[in-house]
């Protein structure tokens, strides 16, 4: 699985993503026609065209990276995930080190319709975080009759809620959590994470270090940094833990990143949500 957060996204070196690039990252962009098991019903949607549409648009892409999948000729036609953002000065776009962004999953293997996410991007962490929005979580376009239009429009759509959700880098900023409210916050972001589809979990891996931040800058109780810290240590793994087994003998072990595209979207939505409704039980409106 290739890293859909590069440098390419940073404010200090932003720029967009040659096609060469893109084809290297995630190679499923390009395909033009549906893999083989496809039905004659289905109708391929090539990514590569309708990125160049949303390029002549103003939405470059900072991003990409496509599952490895265990059909080694699904390919050039696997899911794919690409991060598009608008590289120009319109300071309504971002807010601090958080900006907005569109993601566009797809695939031609039938693993995947076309969606288009409402996304921020926080640059100290280098994490995108899929907002679900109350009004539009995101516009799906099935593999069926003339899509380009559908997804241009879908793109205005979803952007206008990456917009509104920007406001939370401010107002959960300006919200302090105690320590039983972090600790009840991470307890939830826990079984998001490690939580089987019961709700239980089987990890040696404590909430409570889901709160420990791994910059300096995040060393702070307020929702929206508690949020960013947990959100990053989903993401990114690496969280270690030590035991002993039944002979006494100390091991150890420790998580691992959230590589999957599917499972990256997912937890990202949850913990939104999860902040989301914190904000709420502490006094704060959701935006309209």
């Amino acid at each position: 699985m290739n890293s859909v957060y590069a440098s390419t996204a940073r404010f200090d070196i932003g720029r967009a993503l040659s096609e060469d690039e893109l084809r290297r990252l995630a190679p499923s962009i390009f395909a033009t026609s549906a893999h083989e098991s496809r039905s004659e019903r289905f109708q391929p949607i090539a990514t590569i065209e309708i990125l160049r549409g949303l390029m002549e648009e103003g939405f470059m892409p900072v991003g990409a990276k496509q599952c490895n999948p265990r059909d080694d000729s699904k390919r050039d036609f696997t899911k794919h995930l690409i991060r598009l953002r608008r590289l120009d000065e319109d300071a309504k776009y971002s807010v601090g080190d958080t900006v907005c962004e569109i993601l566009l999953k797809n695939a031609n293997d039938g693993t995947s319709a076309y969606d288009i996410m409402a996304g921020l991007f926080r640059i100290r962490c280098m994490n995108s975080l899929v907002s679900h929005s109350s009004t539009i979580d995101s516009v799906k376009v099935r593999h069926s009759g003339d899509v380009g239009g559908k997804v241009i429009d879908g793109t205005y759509r979803v952007l206008k809620e990456a917009e509104k959700a920007l406001v939370a880098p401010a107002d959960w900023s300006g919200l302090t959590m105690d320590r039983d409210e972090k600790q009840i916050f991470a307890e939830a972001v826990h079984i998001a994470r490690f939580g089987d589809s019961e709700g239980e979990t089987n990890t040696r891996i404590k909430p409570s270090q889901l709160l420990s931040p791994r910059r300096s800058g995040d060393v702070s109780s307020d929702l929206w940094t508690v949020y960013n810290v947990c959100q990053e240590n989903c993401l990114r793994g690496g969280l270690r833990a030590a035991f002993r087994d039944e002979h006494g003998r100390i091991r150890r072990t420790s998580s691992r990143a959230a590589n999957g595209i599917d499972q990256d979207i997912k937890l990202n939505k949850a913990l939104w949500v999860l902040s989301e409704k914190m904000a709420e039980l502490k006094g704060l409106k959701a935006a309209a």
